[in-house]
């Protein structure tokens, strides 16, 4: 097993690292201070993960569409991916209890969570599938999400926490990482994992003020943006046949955390960057209602549509 950590601790961030920002409603403002419940207590982390990122997929098997679902695989994947899955809802989960409550208890928890996986340098090796590097994308994404509600919570519940900078410092290793992970695809093979690596990337460069993972963030979006066709298909999700419209879906959501991060910092878009993202959502929208436009542009009748946050590649 091969770990490339200490080469990225040798990337040094910018001397005076640029501020970002959420979006104003991203952040779930906790109540004024009530007292606190007496029943919180923390539970162990679970056990941080250290191994390779070689999983199977749940299409394993499958044809080029890659819509034919592998009931082991998937089975094998769940089993062999659940620390990490039950660590990305237990961050979730702590940070929308805070939001709720603020309980200073429970900001803790979530960090020594975190931190927990920080200093093992968890998520961190370069021995990797497509399945493992979507994985890895996945969880910062959820991590730095869960991070930000801490990082810009009203009383800055971070401040004073000796376990912060390590999280940190860990947030920012995973994103060089995912930065690596998904460099320099070409065209037709820059789809919904690019993007959820780009809206990775996004809420790691406000979480650490990195410009570099900023500046990818957006360089993806506008790149998925010019992807989409005149009648508002993402012709690499179409691909998918019979999930075409589930992927479509799933594509969005990260594009929609891009857009909203972008112009919460002052990241303008072209006008025909903004009508191709309407046009996307429209026809997500419409699909949703009546996938016929689907099943006429894919010949594929569409898969009952069951949105799903992560689904595995």
């Amino acid at each position: 097993m091969r770990y490339s950590l200490w080469l990225l601790l040798a990337v040094a961030l910018p001397a005076a690292a640029a501020h970002y920002l959420p979006p104003p409603d991203f952040i779930r403002t906790p109540p004024a201070a009530r007292a606190q419940p007496a029943d919180f207590t923390c539970p162990a982390a679970p056990a941080p993960f250290r191994g390779e990122l070689v999983f199977r997929s749940k299409y394993e098997g499958s044809d080029a569409a890659r819509a034919t679902l592998n009931k082991e695989a998937l089975a094998a994947y769940r089993q062999a991916t659940r620390n990490i899955t039950a660590t990305q809802k237990r961050v979730t989960a702590l940070a929308a209890r805070y939001g709720k409550a603020g309980d200073k208890r429970v900001a803790d928890c979530l960090v020594s969570t975190l931190y927990a996986w920080a200093v093992q340098d968890a998520l961190t090796s370069t021995i990797t599938s497509h399945t493992g590097k979507a994985v890895r994308k996945w969880a910062l994404a959820s991590f730095t999400s869960a991070w930000l509600q801490l990082q810009f919570a009203p009383g800055l519940p971070l401040n004073g926490n000796p376990q912060a900078a390590e999280v940190e410092r860990w947030l920012s290793a995973l994103a060089t990482l995912t930065v690596s992970d998904w460099a320099d695809l070409p065209r037709e093979k820059i789809n919904n994992h690019s993007y959820w690596a780009a809206s990775a990337l996004m809420t790691t460069a406000v979480v650490t003020g990195r410009e570099d993972l900023f500046n990818r963030a957006v360089a993806m979006l506008r790149t998925a943006l010019s992807q989409v066709d005149e009648n508002g298909f993402l012709p690499n999700e179409l691909k998918r046949k019979s999930r075409a419209l589930a992927y479509h879906d799933y594509a969005l959501q990260p594009l929609v955390t891009l857009v909203r991060f972008a112009k919460a910092n002052q990241v303008r878009l072209t006008p025909e960057e903004n009508r191709a993202f309407a046009r996307l959502v429209a026809r997500v929208r419409a699909g949703k209602a009546d996938p016929a436009a689907f099943r006429e542009k894919t010949g594929s009748e569409q898969e009952p549509f069951t949105p799903s946050p992560r689904p595995s590649p």
